[in-house]
């Protein structure tokens, strides 16, 4: 199958085999053009740590993980904000208490916030890092009040409660971003939403959980969306040429089964470079990687 195929909404079938295990998102690797002050963001205002530097990489993360790969390229094309790619990294916080103490630790140092909402499964803030690539900061409401329709999850943006919000940290300080967080989710910008749920639902085995106009949601095990893919500031972008700043990489951890699944639908089953890891690319040449845990 050749990569027009993996793109095309015709191509694939309808019924994608079940993940054995529920896909999550691994990481995400950014190109920038100034590493000190995208690390330094990511570091203190995300409140990641440092985990390794190299003369042109900087990883962050958890103790428990890496989340955040940058790679530096100056030579890079600056991306537009129109084009396809990236939406937002956005970092899931353990409770409700953690989202409102990080929000008092914003407004103490006057972080420029773009927005907060209320999606009813989540609380969310937002902001830019220094080269314009979007990052949520959010924590999910707990599962029993989610509003279920089958796979279907009920989403809503609406004013979000800041007071009852940094109310809820009771007094707690922002210590950095806590070990029980991570990326919960991704939201990618596209040209057009149909290939994007042919790649992300019928070949790497999504299911979609939510649509809004000009989106999809797609989740796995229940969860409310690990992945999403709308065409609000990217209506018919073409695809995206490289090396640019931005998105390089989306990292999926997923059962092996699952990434054997994945290998079946695209007849990569005799060419294999690794048993545990496939990367492929979206219609819009956004790399995916599907890693095996």
């Amino acid at each position: 199958m050749t990569q027009a195929d993996i793109g095309s909404h015709e191509a694939l079938g309808r019924n994608p085999l079940p993940a054995a295990a529920p896909h999550r998102i691994g990481g995400v690797t950014l190109v920038v053009h100034d590493l000190e002050a995208v690390s330094r963001f990511y570091r203190d205002v995300i409140g990641l740590q440092e985990r390794e530097r190299g003369s042109s990489h900087v990883r962050l993360g958890t103790q428990a993980a890496n989340l955040i790969d940058l790679r530096l390229d100056q030579s890079a094309r600056r991306r537009s904000p129109r084009e396809a790619g990236l939406f937002h990294t956005a970092f899931l916080l353990p409770e409700r208490a953690d989202l409102g103490a990080w929000l008092s630790f914003t407004a103490g140092r006057c972080i420029r916030l773009s927005g907060a909402s209320d999606h009813s499964v989540s609380e969310a803030v937002y902001l830019d890092d220094p080269e314009g690539n979007g990052v949520e900061i959010y924590a999910d409401r707990p599962r029993s009040v989610w509003k279920r329709d089958g796979n279907l999850i009920h989403m809503t943006t609406q004013a979000l409660d800041v007071d009852s919000l940094v109310r809820s940290a009771q007094g707690r300080d922002w210590s950095g971003f806590p070990d029980g967080g991570e990326i919960g989710h991704v939201h990618l910008q596209v040209g057009t939403v149909a290939p994007a749920e042919s790649f992300y639902r019928d070949l790497l085995g999504f299911d979609v959980t939510c649509r809004y106009p000009g989106g999809t949601f797609f989740g796995s095990g229940g969860y409310h969306h690990r992945l999403a893919a709308n065409v609000w500031n990217s209506a018919g972008a073409p695809v995206r040429t490289e090396p640019t700043t931005g998105l390089a990489d989306v990292e999926i951890a997923v059962g092996q089964d699952a990434l054997d699944a994945v290998r079946g639908r695209i007849g990569d089953i005799d060419n294999v470079v690794s048993t545990t890891s496939l990367t492929l690319r979206d219609p819009w040449n956004t790399s995916v990687t599907l890693k095996a845990v």
